[in-house]
């Protein structure tokens, strides 16, 4: 067999037939799970006795340890391709039995001093029993203690209580190898970039914080998929490193990315789905069929048909031998949920009002209006839809994750992802699947007060599940890289967080505290008022006082005896604590003591070598609260050096950037803020904002430059310098386009938009923003939220074009858009209509405008009518012009504007409405000098006690006289 079909062996989880060679026979014991079989085995001792293998000297120096040297048959390593596989085979076997120890279960069956040959360890007699493997030994103990320091990336620490963190950081060195002999052109093996991305995949899930791929890993992977010719690649497969693409990119933050591999990931598998509603009950009391939300979801023809042949063999084993089993079918029809066979347990609702499952009365659906469903769908009855392949339940399950990701935090987030996660539950078809299906229900149902009961006992028992043997190590193993599966500290710390959230505290912190969270538990002491007790912990732990775990004591009690042995040092290696985790708890105390928060951060800082992120960052934070933004800026960028996936830290340092006037630096880090958390509306808004900034930079520097200067610049460097500060406007509306998506509810990013549409000649959008700001206020805040000066620049872009009878005149061959003219017309009618004009009705300057596009629109009579209401609501109603003069001369020379407008209006008004038939009654107009006089007299006799000696008053009396006349 080629090495291309092992490879393809261990992707398909496929058993290769009569294995024959040592390559052979480790291929098929990692696909069985059987791990030890693998590391334990002649031909790995042969490899881990050359000292330089995966870097074990230097473990074993770090580890205190001294090595001693075997002299074995090939001891300086095998050479040539089969070596290559075995060394392949050995780190995919490290990474799984990894994976399996801390994240899908059980135990494993072996030690780390069984790997190696006989007499490496100093102390062989003192072997541990292999049937006690959690008991351990010291070498072992040291050997882990040794690996998490060696685990930190990027600043950010590695978990110290992984169980054998040494599997992983040899897995990580044999790839590393290999990937030098691969580089090299020494071995072939296509899917190397594959198990790296793996390896990176599960290495940075035990770190504090991500902290980012290699810059050629992705692209490397991604080379798989575009080059088929070298490794051919099925349709599953293909599906799986697009998956694993994208919860790469999810892992990292990058949502974005992420959804658009899981979209891609569903086309290639031919998963067919669609979100729609049909006819259901969700309680237990309600009598009138409502439209409910389902997910239809089908399989490809051929794996759905796969998929049914298995449950009807599955099936019918069961019954064979348990006639008490649920089957699927009867979970699908809406029996009791409950422990499958090789299953996690599904828990109970138990509410009084809820239903367990959606009961659709409806066998067929329908699609919404504008939406179609695919034919393979439309047969399919929302109660009992077929089982799907695992891969699409994956596939489903991480769908499920980037509406999440993609969508603001409210109700119909969690109504929408709940169909995702009800079509993979109803079918259990794999460990893994289904754990990571009831963990993010679970997550759900915590924000619903009648769910968040049993959101919380599902999670306890997906926890008291892990160690547990119900399946095979295989089968949960088989689909763990397309899955977000959580690691079990992650999943207890989940929990730990849930009893805080409900209050329960104690229990919170009783788990923090097992985990060693220092972190979280601190958080929990503040919420029990007990900071002291908080501080004086850290300080034990920092002083050596006080051990990180109470098994710490048990497990070196023999340690003096060994101290004769080599340089081995029990001082040494009790007091050991990685300098990234010691440097943490550093930038802990100085959270607890905020007096002298800024030395323990520096201490952090120092301890750690110039490698603490965290410490740099929260020193940048204590600068920013003084307001000394020079000073917080080289902390930021410090921290952003080591680890630059912080968005929140990325918007700090572009914040301090304004605050100093460095306008490119501030659209550098804004951008990479919003790059890592899209869903940040205030960070677009500020980029926004920091385009316009250099806009005007750009403009006072070209008004500051010499006129020589000016003279000799080239009159394409004049076109390029006026062109700047558009594009930039341009660049600032798409920011805040992208800011509108996740901040729909916030007025003031809206009246950003306005303004910046206005100077990009979007009026349309203008007129939409404008209408959302009016809408968005309430009570007084209305009026003033309305800004005359946008709303008269839309009249005046309607008014641009010539009214022509309502066709319009534009020039040959321009077409007709919605920023100006007849297409913005309707857009600014139902801006003054249905938003404004509704909730203000006292602005004469709102009045006037709209009289303006009347009479623009030859509608006299509609113009006279807004300036008379514009009278009404000003000059009528201010009671300063019967007290002040001033005032009473401005009210004087605005009556009689509005006299002159009657008359030049008024009849043009009289034939319009002649014109339509309109009977006396009607005509508003008929009359439009008496109406004019009117206004007039009731002014005159308003004024007349207290100006009736004013030359403004004779102006009255002029204009009484002209329309008697």
């Amino acid at each position: 067999m080629s090495s291309q079909d092992i490879q393809l062996a261990l992707l398909t989880q496929s058993p290769l037939a009569s294995p024959t060679s040592t390559v052979h026979k480790f291929t098929n014991a990692i696909i069985s799970g059987d791990f030890k079989a693998v590391l334990t085995c002649p031909a790995t001792h042969r490899l881990f006795s050359h000292p330089d293998t995966a870097g074990i000297r230097d473990l074993y120096h770090a580890a205190g340890l001294q090595y001693a040297q075997v002299n074995t048959e090939d001891s300086n390593g095998e050479e040539g391709s089969e070596a290559g596989s075995i060394k392949f085979l050995l780190a995919i076997a490290c990474l799984q039995a990894f994976v399996q120890l801390n994240w899908t279960g059980p135990s494993l069956e072996f030690a780390l001093r069984d790997m190696f040959p006989a007499g490496v360890f100093p102390d062989e007699n003192d072997k541990a029993d292999n049937s006690n493997v959690t008991t351990g030994n010291k070498d072992d103990e040291g050997l882990h203690a040794a690996s998490i320091p060696l685990l930190a990336l990027g600043g950010e620490p590695a978990y110290h209580l992984a169980q054998y963190p040494t599997l992983l950081l040899l897995a990580i060195r044999l790839i590393s190898n290999l990937r030098s002999s691969v580089d090299s052109g020494k071995l072939v093996i296509e899917t190397l970039p594959l198990w790296e991305l793996r390896a990176s995949r599960v290495h940075q899930s035990i770190l504090d914080e991500p902290v980012g791929f290699p810059e050629h890993l992705i692209p490397s992977v991604e080379a798989l998929l575009t080059d088929s010719s070298t490794f051919p690649l099925s349709q599953a497969l293909r599906t799986t490193i697009i998956i694993e693409l994208g919860l790469a990119y999810h892992l990292t933050g990058y949502d974005k990315s992420a959804s658009n591999q899981f979209l891609l990931a569903g086309r290639e598998n031919g998963l067919e789905y669609q979100l729609t509603g049909a006819l259901g009950k969700k309680t237990k009391f309600q009598v009138k069929d409502l439209s409910q939300l389902v997910l239809l979801a089908r399989s490809r023809p051929e794996l759905e048909q796969d998929v049914g042949e298995k449950d009807e063999t599955s099936n019918g084993s069961h019954e064979e031998h348990d006639d008490t089993t649920t089957t699927t079918e009867e979970q699908t029809s809406g029996g009791q949920p409950g422990k499958q066979r090789d299953m996690p347990e599904t828990l109970a609702l138990n509410d009084d009002t809820l239903l367990e499952h959606t009961e659709f009365t409806s066998s067929s659906v329908s699609a919404a209006p504008g939406q179609s469903l695919p034919s393979r769908l439309t047969s399919l009855d929302p109660a009992q839809q077929p089982a799907l392949d695992p891969l699409d339940q994956c596939l489903l399950i991480d769908l499920c994750l980037a509406q999440h990701n993609t969508t603001p935090e409210n109700g119909l987030t969690a109504s929408q992802m709940a169909p995702y996660l009800v079509r993979v539950i109803s079918h259990p078809r794999n460990w893994s699947i289904h754990t990571t299906a009831l963990l993010l229900r679970a997550r759900l149902e915590a924000k619903r007060s009648r769910t968040v009961e049993r959101s919380a006992l599902q999670l306890q028992a997906l926890v008291d599940q892990m160690p547990t043997a119900d399946s095979d190590p295989s089968e949960r193993l088989k689909y763990f890289f397309q899955l977000p599966l959580p690691s079990k500290w992650e999943m207890e710390k989940e929990l730990a967080q849930r009893f805080l959230s409900l209050g329960v505290v104690r229990s919170a912190l009783e788990i923090f505290t097992r985990l060693e969270m220092w972190e979280e538990a601190v958080r929990c002491y503040a919420n029990m008022e007990r900071s002291d007790q908080a501080i004086a912990i850290v300080h034990e732990l920092l002083e050596g006082k006080k051990a990180e775990m109470d098994i710490v004591t048990a497990r070196f009690k023999a340690e003096a005896s060994v101290n004769n042995v080599g340089n081995t040092s029990s001082t040494v290696r009790r007091s050991r604590m990685d300098k990234a985790r010691e440097a943490k708890l550093w930038c802990v105390l100085g959270d607890l003591v905020p007096d002298k928060a800024e030395e323990y951060y520096n201490k952090a800082w120092a301890i750690s070598g110039g490698t603490s992120s965290r410490s740099q960052r929260s020193i940048g934070g204590l600068y920013l609260t003084k307001d000394d933004f020079a000073g917080a800026i080289p902390r930021f960028q410090a921290a952003l050096k080591i680890n630059p996936l912080y968005a929140r830290t990325w918007f700090a340092l572009g914040c301090c950037y304004v605050r100093e006037e460095r306008w490119n630096e501030a659209r550098e880090a804004f951008s990479r803020n919003v790059a890592i958390e899209e869903e940040d509306a205030e960070a677009w808004n500020n980029l926004a904002a920091v385009y316009l900034r250099m806009d005007e930079l750009a403009i006072q520097k070209a008004k500051e430059a010499p006129a020589e200067e000016e003279e000799a610049q080239e009159e394409d460097d004049v076109d390029k310098v006026a062109a700047i500060p558009f594009e930039n406007k341009r660049l600032a509306f798409r920011a805040l386009q992208q800011g509108l998506r996740f901040s729909r509810d916030n007025w003031r990013v809206w009246t950003n938009y306005m303004v910046v549409a206005v100077d990009v000649g979007e009026l349309s959008e203008a007129a939409r923003a404008l209408g959302r700001i009016v809408q968005g206020r309430v009570g007084k805040d209305v009026q003033s939220s309305i800004d005359d000066a946008v709303l008269s620049k839309l009249v005046d872009a309607v008014t641009r074009e010539d009214w022509n009878g309502g066709k319009g005149n534009l020039p040959e061959g321009q077409p007709r858009t919605s920023n100006e003219g007849l297409g913005l017309l309707p857009i600014v009618e139902r801006l003054f209509n249905e938003v404004i004009l509704p909730r203000v009705s006292d602005s004469p300057r709102i009045y006037a405008i709209q009289a303006r596009l009347f009479r623009w629109k030859e509608d006299w009579s509609a113009a006279l009518e807004c300036y008379l209401k514009a009278y009404r609501c000003g000059i009528a109603q201010d009671v300063q012009v019967e007290r002040d003069v001033e005032r009473f001369r401005e009210a004087v020379l605005d009556l009689e504007e509005l006299v002159d407008v009657m008359r030049m209006l008024g009849p043009r008004a009289k034939e319009q409405e002649a014109a339509q038939g309109l009977q006396k009654g009607k005509a508003k107009w008929n009359d439009w000098k008496f109406q004019a006089r009117t206004l007039v007299r009731t002014f005159s006799g308003r004024t007349r006690d207290s100006f009736g000696d004013d030359p403004a008053f004779d102006k009255l009396k002029e204009i009484m006289d002209e329309l008697k006349n």
